[in-house]
């Protein structure tokens, strides 16, 4: 299965506490911050919530 770097580009202040949970719950603490997760649907479903604060790349 295919793993997927994903990069906090712009801070969830002054956004939707929704989205600020599904920042946390992608693992984000911090600004400029990658993870890298197995893209699965859930990890797509919560990409896609906060599309406008992530950059999506694919993992090596």
């Amino acid at each position: 299965m295919s793993r997927l770097r994903i990069t906090l580009v712009k801070s969830g202040i002054g956004y939707a506490e929704d989205q600020k949970r599904t920042l946390t719950a992608l693992g984000f603490k911090r600004l400029n911050q990658s993870v890298v997760l197995e893209d699965s649907y859930a990890v797509r479903g919560m990409i896609q919530k906060v599309r406008h604060l992530v950059k999506v790349e694919e993992a090596n």
